[in-house]
């Protein structure tokens, strides 16, 4: 097998573009039909060219050393040359100046006299000529009227506009006199006559499609400076069948208000519509390269018009659409949407087609060669006068506001078209959760929430967040389709209220009294717990709210789960947008240029937008650990959360769950605290026979034995670790614990295995990952002291402020009963100030409370209710 020399392979490279197709067709040998058979031969062509490239490389690289050296050395010599260059010019300039005053003395004064005569006389003849010039076109307007009445009398239409063209030339002789005006007024009435004489014809040619007189008209029309009125003429005629098939369309969900249609809908009618527009569109891509010099344009500014001239406008259909609809609105429009970027497509490939055959001479071109060279193909005057074509209706001329691109402008037929849309787009975040809202309020009202059983409620929580989740996954392909990614945060903001309204039904439907008539008779399921005398009831709602707590992890994990997914979408928007930003052309967000030019300088394209797609994007020229880094997240974590609202609204179900339960649990124990404020201990003891019998001795106090309901209290809160021995092993207790009321941050921050979030906070950051499952010993110790300090909050700002009055006796029972339960609580870790604040104040005897009363601030409020109910104030 022979392979191409070294000298042909290098010298074949400069006519590939892509360096891979050159390597692939020069590693098969020339004329050989198969590859290269055998893996030597390929690997002695790899050997040969690899040696090829690189004495080619460094021939190439000694080349231009030696090219550079001698530009290095030329270029000092380069700014003594133009020094050089400007001396000499400055003494040729002397020189020539030297000789010009000799050879003028050298001219005796009589011929230098006559050759001033000469240039007197030549001066004198020439603007005698020019004179002859404007009298003879001043001359010509007095016969103008009658002689292009009696052309076009004659129906010589091109002679009448060339006259005309003529006499529009010489207006600039009367510029700045009284004449202009008459003279003024007369050309536009004549011009008004040629037009009025032409128009009929005009359409007919039109709707003929004869395109040799269209375009012997054009010409007419242009050379009297009225070219505008001639597309006027021809975009109306050409659309007609477009606009009335718009306006007859008896479509159901656009009808006017007071106006019924049973006919179809808007979507049903709006490719039909389209279709017709690319018919007769595809039609024009042969028509009007023939009339007209600027083709593509032309059919711009031709399908600009169609879409100004539809009644009621696309806008208004739009309009009633979102009427009709209401909270569905966007899923209408998106089909709408969808269908006219299909359009789009298929008018951007016209468009194609036209602007590559414009390069082909066309048939005005070919026929340009007997036109006047004035003949106006590239820069064009609106004439400043009234034109006949000024009237209302259907037919919109540049008067009536229909705006016809110039020459200069671009292919903006695309921004018509896309341009009703911008208004909603730009509300999409209020339509996305409008319809959200519409999901929710259908889902819901496909259940039946029972009132008693919680174990249904929980089951049915987590089925509707299945279907919510659901509809929020929808719309991750609604706000791309819709909005091409600029609704981004738009969207984030819609799913987060849409979430967040969805757990919060749920948290404002927790209805679970903690047994709202107690029994007094202890449940079988109570025999072991001594101060805790459950009911059926009880255990059923404390089953119901673990069932709760249980799926509201389950919802919580489906929550986070859906934020990758929607982290993924927008990351891959931002991947979208970086790329956009770092090449426009070969990575368009849209693929209509006129839509991503609306949708750019909209108000969608914020700083906010920016920020969240550069938060989520994730640059592939980064290793994963650099980004990480750079994006402050560790471990497993994916930044901060997207659905800020909506975690919180999950972590207040979490917790009102948790006080309902915490309610039901401690109900004995605060059924048994009830009476505790209004017990005859605080003033009936022995301590006044004492005083009777001996007045002045005072007797050793000694410590009293803890109160009865005080007894049973405790010996409940000892009971209920057995009570949590029995749910050790429910994960619902581990769900949220930084919610729990009277939560133990340094214990939460030191649970091994703790994937919670911080406690909550207004700068709290959730990291986005799978909760886990804390060790039981964790869960029930946070839980134990969660409990033991709700129930001493109880005591402290419920209970012992209702008591009314509290004697010396009194006050030392009560300082037992709060020393005997500090000494308690502590076995469960719950320690509490404000109970050691009661039992320190409590055991002050008159003189020394009535002394701290006086020198403390009023803005101890223990110690203000311990002097109330002792007499102290």
């Amino acid at each position: 097998m022979s392979f191409p020399t070294s000298t042909e392979a290098l010298d074949s490279l400069e006519e590939y573009e892509d360096v891979t197709t050159w390597i692939n067709e020069t590693l098969i040998a020339p004329g050989s039909e198969k590859d290269i058979e055998s893996l030597v031969d390929l690997d002695q062509q790899i050997t040969q060219l690899i040696a090829s490239l690189d004495i080619a490389c460094e021939d190439t690289s000694s080349q231009l050393e030696r090219t550079i050296a001698d530009v290095s050395r030329g270029i000092p010599r380069l700014t003594y040359d133009l020094h050089f260059i400007k001396d000499s010019a400055l003494s040729l300039q002397t020189s020539l100046a030297t000789v010009h005053a000799r050879s003028r003395a050298a001219i005796p004064d009589s011929t230098a006299s006559a050759l001033e005569q000469l240039k007197r006389l030549d001066t004198t003849k020439s603007h005698m000529e020019a004179a002859r010039e404007v009298l003879r076109e001043a001359e010509s307007w007095s016969t103008l009227e009658l002689e292009v009445t009696s052309m076009l009398a004659e129906r010589n239409y091109a002679k009448a506009a060339s006259r005309l063209s003529e006499a529009n030339k010489s207006m600039v002789v009367f510029q700045n006199t009284s004449e202009y005006d008459p003279r003024r007024t007369l050309l536009v009435n004549l011009q008004n006559q040629l037009e009025a004489s032409l128009s009929s014809a005009l359409v007919a040619a039109i709707n003929e499609q004869n395109l040799e007189t269209c375009r012997s008209y054009f010409y007419i029309f242009s050379n009297i400076q009225r070219e505008l009125e001639f597309r006027n003429y021809y975009y109306g005629s050409r659309r007609v069948s477009l606009t009335s098939m718009w306006l007859e369309a008896d479509i159901s969900d656009t009808a006017p208000e007071g106006k019924t249609a049973s006919g179809q809908t808007f979507s049903e009618f709006l490719p039909k519509f389209y279709v017709n527009v690319l018919a007769l569109l595809d039609q024009e891509r042969s028509s009007i390269p023939a009339i007209f010099p600027d083709p593509a344009h032309t059919l711009s500014a031709f399908i600009s018009s169609i879409l100004s001239a539809l009644q009621p406008t696309f806008s208004q259909r739009l309009t009633s659409l979102s009427s009709y609809y209401g909270d569905l609105t966007l899923k209408e429009l998106i089909a709408v949407f969808k269908l006219t970027e299909e359009f789009a497509v298929g008018v951007a490939k016209i468009m194609d087609k036209i602007q590559y055959s414009a390069a082909t001479p066309s048939l005005l071109d070919k026929s340009n060669s007997n036109d006047p060279p004035n003949h106006p193909t590239h820069s064009r005057k609106r004439s400043m006068r009234m034109s006949i074509s000024f009237r209302s209706g259907t037919n919109r001329s540049i008067s009536g506001g229909q705006k016809i691109p110039s020459l200069a402008d671009g292919l903006d037929w695309d921004q018509e078209l896309f341009h009703p849309f911008l208004q909603f787009q730009v509300d999409y975040g209020s339509l996305e959760r409008r319809f959200l809202d519409h999901a929710l309020r259908e889902i819901v009202s496909n259940e039946t929430r029972p009132k008693v059983s919680g174990s249904d409620q929980a089951r049915i929580f987590r089925e509707r967040a299945v279907d919510i989740f659901a509809a929020a996954e929808e719309s991750l392909t609604r706000y791309t389709e819709f909005t091409h990614g600029y609704g981004s945060t738009s969207l984030l903001q819609a799913l987060d209220g849409f979430l967040k309204s969805f757990v919060d039904m749920w948290t404002a439907d927790i209805s679970f009294a903690s047994s709202g008539s107690h029994s007094t008779l202890q449940d079988a399921g109570s025999e072991d717990l001594s101060g805790l005398d459950y009911t059926s009831r009880d255990w059923s709602n404390i089953q119901s709210i673990l069932h709760l707590l249980s799926s509201a992890r389950s919802v919580y994990e489906r929550m986070t789960s859906f934020e990758v997914k929607l982290r993924s979408s927008l990351a891959q928007t931002a991947s979208k947008f970086r790329l956009h930003r770092g090449d426009p052309t070969a990575f368009p967000i849209i693929n209509s240029r006129g839509s991503e030019q609306i949708l750019e300088q909209s108000s969608l394209n914020s700083a906010d937008l920016h920020a969240l797609l550069d938060k989520v994007d994730v640059d592939p020229s980064q290793n994963r650990e650099n980004f990480l880094r750079t994006q402050g997240i560790t471990g497993s974590t994916f930044g901060e959360p997207l659905l800020v609202d909506a975690r919180s609204a999950m972590f207040d179900f979490a917790k009102a769950c948790q006080i309902s339960l915490q309610g039901t649990i401690l109900s004995p124990l605060r059924q048994q605290l009830a009476s505790y404020a209004s017990s005859s201990i605080w003033l009936t003891t022995g301590e006044d026979s004492r005083n009777t019998t001996f007045s002045d001795l005072q007797v050793p106090t000694f410590s009293l034995s803890p109160s009865e309901i005080i007894q049973r209290v405790t010996e409940g809160l000892l009971n209920l670790p057995r009570l949590f021995e029995v749910y050790a092993d429910d994960d619902a207790l581990s769900f949220s614990l930084q919610t729990l009321p009277f939560a133990d941050p340094e214990l939460l921050r030191n649970a091994p295995d703790a994937s919670v979030p911080d406690v909550p906070s207004h700068t709290r950051r959730h990291s986005i990952t799978r909760t886990t499952t804390l060790d039981p010993e964790t869960v029930s110790t946070a839980w134990l002291s969660s409990l033991g300090q709700s129930l001493l909050a109880h005591l402290t700002a419920e209970i012992l402020p209702r008591i009314n009055r509290l004697n010396a006796g009194g006050a030392a029972q009560l300082a037992s009963d709060l020393g005997y339960l500090s000494n308690v609580i502590r076995v469960i870790n719950v320690e509490s100030d404000e109970l050691e604040q009661w039992k320190e104040y409590v055991e002050l005897n008159d003189e020394a409370g009535k002394t701290k009363v006086n020198t403390q601030n009023n803005e101890d409020h223990v110690l203000n209710v311990v002097a109330r109910i002792r007499g102290w104030k």
